[in-house]
């Protein structure tokens, strides 16, 4: 870890000292974002009875904040090359903390609902650009050492989340949960406020168009895929799945005539940035398919209750913990996508062997074949978004974070969407297990695709440092 914070001459980003602090901002930023979802739903079921409100609408409590999040991740990105991305991700996380602390103190659902949807905003605009912002605080020898500690912030945050919220609940109301927030809030927004990197914004137009565009766009998708998977009549879904296709279409049209795009649709021309991309999006619809396969798996199939669920998941986001910041460190001097391959064959040969467990399976089977599916995700990731980031030019690393995010967060909602596809259509649990490893054949094939480009990028790169 000290090697993070080392400073060598000709390093660019921040001196060695001052990484320190900017790199607390955005764990605790990240962290704020990553733990409130997952805490959260455990508290859903508390909120419904407390509220008086039926689960169908307080499970808007989770939903209202995953879409609205989406829905901003790109605009944000772009807006940051205008006000500057401390700026951006300061306010960002001052709004996720002032609207946390709405929602601890809502009295009722609809009050809650608007404070959570402000919570998204916020959300999306420290999410949209934390890794720009490592590669603007890191040497770029460290790049990929930087990216692997995200990494571990955004599984560890996933991991510690049901926990936090079970315990949280078991000796308090579920007000406490956003109101923890708040201290954690107050001292991430002054941190980042005093160590990110300084940097003058861009003097040009916004494209409001596009934004309005990209609005319609995801947020059609998303409540189209959410529907999807919660058995909403078939013809409501195909509306909002409509809206989102014709809202991407004039998208897509305005961002070829707009001066200052919100999406530069030049970012895909790099084929190293469209092959990861297309790795990552398809990796995450695997992972979205398992999580949600898995707890039909170990609940109905296997008789576990939640909570047992729960902790047969741990594996794997420990791995990732466990692998994610070793994998990062390997990107710096191995071919990150030869790093990236290994590490979907190893999740491939996880979910294939999830997709072969039974009914009378014993925990230790389940356990180790989610570890290696950890292991394998850990080792895919880093290197993945280490490649997404430094195949762009510096100027342009906000908006390909922001692709990163929205890649991300479409590929896991696909995922879920497509589990309640499967059942719906009375497919067991397996098949839904087996499409995942799929999905992973086809990533597999996109990062293979990319092995001699990357490595080429990486023999330049050494030269240019000798």
């Amino acid at each position: 870890m000290s090697r993070l914070f080392a400073t060598r001459p000709g390093d660019d980003g921040l001196p060695g000292p001052e990484r320190r602090l900017a790199v607390l901002a955005l764990i605790l930023g990240t962290l704020m974002a990553v733990v409130d979802t997952t805490m959260v739903n455990i508290a859903l079921p508390t909120i419904a009875a407390d509220l008086e409100a039926s689960p169908s609408r307080v499970v808007w409590v989770t939903n209202l904040f995953q879409v609205v999040c989406a829905a901003f991740l790109l605009i944000f990105a772009a807006l940051s090359e205008r006000v500057g991305r401390y700026r951006l991700y300061t306010a960002g996380v001052g709004l996720f903390t002032l609207a946390a602390l709405g929602s601890a103190l809502s009295p009722d659902l609809e009050t809650l609902l608007l404070f959570r949807a402000l919570q998204g905003l916020g959300a999306a605009a420290t999410l949209s650009i934390g890794p720009s912002l490592y590669r603007s605080i890191f040497p770029s020898r460290l790049l990929g050492s930087a990216l692997g500690l995200s990494a571990l912030v955004v599984a560890g945050g996933y991991a510690a989340g049901p926990a936090i919220g079970g315990l949280m609940l078991s000796v308090a109301s579920w007000p406490l949960l956003f109101a923890l927030h708040v201290p954690l809030g107050l001292c991430a927004a002054s941190l980042a406020w005093r160590a990110l990197p300084r940097e003058a914004g861009r003097r040009e137009d916004f494209d409001w168009r596009g934004a309005l565009f990209s609005v319609a766009m995801m947020a059609g998708l998303f409540i189209g895929l959410d529907g999807a998977g919660h058995g909403v009549p078939g013809g409501e879904v195909l509306a909002w799945l409509g809206v989102s296709v014709a809202a991407g279409v004039l998208f897509l049209r305005r961002q070829r005539r707009a001066r200052h795009p919100l999406l530069p649709l030049s970012l895909f021309t790099e084929r190293r940035f469209s092959l990861a991309v297309s790795a990552s999006g398809l990796a995450f619809v695997g992972q979205g398919l398992a999580f949600v396969a898995l707890s039909f798996l170990y609940q109905q199939e296997m008789g576990f209750t939640p909570l047992q669920t729960a902790w047969m998941f741990t594996p794997w986001p420990l791995a990732i913990m466990v692998v994610g910041p070793l994998a990062g460190r390997l990107a710096d001097r191995v071919n990150p996508s030869l790093l990236s391959s290994a590490g979907l064959v190893l999740l491939l040969l996880g979910l294939a062997a999830l997709a072969g467990l039974d009914a009378e399976a014993e925990v230790a089977d389940s356990l180790w074949r989610t570890a290696l599916c950890g292991l394998g995700f850990g080792l895919f990731q880093p290197p993945n978004n280490r490649e997404m980031m430094a195949s762009v030019p510096h100027e342009r690393s906000a908006r390909a974070s922001g692709v990163m995010s929205t890649t991300r967060t479409v590929g896991q909602s696909l995922g879920v969407a497509l589990v309640g596809a499967f059942l719906a259509a009375g497919a067991p649990v397996q098949a839904t297990l087996w499409a995942g490893a799929g999905a992973c054949v086809l990533s597999l094939a996109a990062s293979l695709a990319r092995v001699g480009l990357a490595g080429r990028a990486q023999r330049e790169a050494r030269r240019a440092r000798t």
